[in-house]
């Protein structure tokens, strides 16, 4: 019988906060300086990039420079190697795609997804662990809501704080009642599952 390690998880969030309110404000300045889009979905076809899809999501997003925020990609980079190692046991990890800042205005949301493609003509590296951090303060807005593996089981995310997932989990954010949620998003790739 072959059976995964004790120590494995999955789903692993961040039990003190990986950027101060101050560093989250930095973050959000930054993502806001950057051309804005609407964030696109993965299209039928499978061939890599997107389309708008309002009925699946509904947020603006942003892609930070690696050489704007140096020392941010640096610092999540590191708890991502020691959450892998703690938790996940993945190979090859490393940060492959710069940090997607996004906006969920109220009535924003994302429909269940996962994060890594099914096409594998546009991998390696695959996508193995993914990031959402929250940077607004989880007063300024009600819903958004960050749903993983099922409706219901909600990351009680904190400004600051972060979950780590294996990308291939199904996850969705539930709209946006009121406010507005910003959230830095990542992934991390590695060589294939083997």
């Amino acid at each position: 019988m072959i059976t995964e390690p004790r120590w494995r998880s999955f789903i692993v969030e961040t039990t003190t906060p990986i950027f101060t309110p101050e560093q989250c404000k930095m973050i959000i300045d930054a993502g806001r300086s950057e051309p804005k889009q609407d964030a696109q979905v993965g299209n039928k076809e499978g061939i890599k990039g997107g389309v708008i899809d309002t009925k699946t999501r509904t947020s603006h997003i942003s892609w930070i420079p690696f050489k704007k925020m140096n020392d941010m990609y640096k610092d999540i980079e590191k708890i991502m190697k020691t959450t892998n190692g703690n938790h996940f046991g993945f190979d090859g990890m490393t940060l492959t795609e710069p940090a997607q800042y996004t906006e969920y205005p109220e009535g924003g949301f994302y429909d269940w997804h996962v994060d890594n493609d099914v096409n594998m003509t546009h991998e390696p590296p695959v996508r193995k662990i993914s990031m959402t951090c929250l940077l607004s303060p989880e007063t300024e807005f009600e819903g958004g809501d960050l749903e993983l593996m099922s409706e219901g089981k909600i990351a009680k995310l904190k400004q600051g704080h972060a979950v780590f997932f294996a990308s291939f989990i199904r996850h969705r954010v539930t709209p946006v009642i009121r406010g507005h949620r910003n959230s830095l998003v990542m992934w991390f790739g590695g060589t294939p599952f083997k």
